[in-house]
């Protein structure tokens, strides 16, 4: 009795009998006949493999079933050798399996070849079992299954390592191309990604109190995927990306509704299933890449007036903020402008008071509502503004001051 070591890391398997190591000693002379069937005749049974490249299945995937059945019934027979010049063990298996997974070969088909070429191998061992060697065909059969199992598992292994490092290459690659059409850089993949022409710049925003724990990247992570995946489907195409747990751009190519109608009402209810109720979102049209920097711009500056006015987590657009958003653009009398609010500065409660107000449209009781305050307390805090800025909130002139302070204060 013998065992034979397991070269990938797992327990040597049980001793086998003599009468099972001379069993796999007269298969032995069938490798190549063996793997010639399996590449020719018993893989063509499965779906997709007839279609491969003549090269893969003649040359490599014979190969491996070559390697395979030397490797089984070579350590089954009490030797250690493989294939001339091939790798020890399982190494040529991963191998090969990053080479599928990196040539997009279906891993179901991967798997279907190694499993019908442990069954071709059964049979041959079977038929070349005798009468007396029903014993030993069950020990070479116990011990197939075995080292079939580990097989399967070093190649699911590597084929789903290398399909994960594909597919992080690939995010990567997109994520350098959105940076790169943001920053209005020279991008050599914008084409081939459809970005040759009009695009939707989208900006997507979430309030603090809706990100993910700044510790929990596995969250960040689950997020950034969830919302890739809602985007595409929500565009029917590959929409790039830079995203992370606070938020950021979205680009979509092709022509678009832009910032109008109910899309972005559908996109907003869509994604907030996802981000939860205080998620920002606005969105510009850019009629080429070259446009894409200032339409990211323009929608950020859309979030942010729409933040500085008070206005609730949604869906932002410019119509809903216009006069705010020309009010809050930096001009030569910006900083006088700003520094009106300057005596109040220190008094939060004053200046929530004034947002609020200006927010409802100068409407006191429902400023006292939205703040749980007596309406005389508020005509008493926006009196106290009054005297300490010199501002007269009871004029359209003297409101608009203020919004323009506020905003330019805020914003800025």
């Amino acid at each position: 009795m013998t065992s034979y070591e397991d070269e990938d890391g797992h327990d040597p398997l049980p001793a086998l009998s003599p009468a099972a190591r001379a069993l796999a000693a007269r298969c032995a002379p069938r490798v190549n006949e063996l793997a010639r069937r399996m590449a020719r005749e018993a893989f063509e049974q499965l779906p997709g493999y007839a279609a491969l490249p003549a090269d893969v299945k003649d040359v490599e995937i014979a190969a491996t079933a070559r390697h395979g059945l030397r490797l089984f019934l070579s350590r089954a027979a009490g030797g250690r050798n493989t294939a001339p010049g091939a790798p020890p063990g399982y190494d040529l298996f991963r191998e090969r399996a990053a080479q599928r997974a990196d040539e997009g070969m279906p891993l179901h088909l991967l798997l279907g070849t190694h499993c019908l070429g442990a069954h071709v191998l059964w049979r041959a061992l079977r038929d070349a079992a005798g009468p007396a060697d029903a014993a030993a065909l069950t020990e070479l059969s116990d011990h197939l299954f075995a080292a079939q199992r580990r097989v399967v598992t070093a190649v699911t292994e590597t084929y789903l390592d290398e399909q994960a490092a594909l597919a992080a290459e690939r995010r990567e690659e997109r994520r350098t191309l959105a940076r790169a059409l943001l920053d209005g850089t020279p991008a050599p993949g914008a084409a081939a990604a459809g970005f040759a022409g009009p695009a939707l710049v989208l900006c997507l925003r979430l309030d603090d109190g809706a990100r993910p724990a700044a510790a929990s990247s596995v969250a960040v992570r689950r997020l950034v995927r969830r919302l890739q995946s809602a985007l595409d489907r929500a565009f029917g195409t590959q929409v790039l990306t830079l995203v992370d747990g606070g938020g950021g751009h979205a680009l979509v190519p092709g022509e678009r509704p832009g910032e109008a109608g109910p899309e972005l009402d559908r996109l907003d209810a869509e994604l907030r299933g996802l981000c939860g109720p205080g998620l920002r979102l606005a969105a510009a049209p850019a009629s080429a890449p070259s446009g894409i920097p200032e339409a990211a711009r323009t929608t950020e500056e859309i979030i942010r007036v729409a933040r500085a006015c008070g206005r609730p987590p949604g869906p932002h657009r410019l119509d809903d903020v216009l006069l705010e958003y020309h009010l809050s653009r930096p001009s030569a009398g910006s900083d006088r402008i700003a520094a009106l609010l300057e005596p109040v500065a220190e008094r939060p409660e004053l200046l929530d008071t004034l947002r609020t107000y200006l927010k409802l449209r100068q409407d006191r009781r429902a400023t006292a509502r939205l703040l749980t305050l007596h309406p005389n307390t508020v005509d008493n805090r926006l009196s106290r503004v009054s005297s300490l800025t010199g501002l007269n909130l009871t004029t359209p002139h003297g409101t608009t001051l203020a919004l323009a302070s506020l905003l330019l204060r805020e914003v800025g």
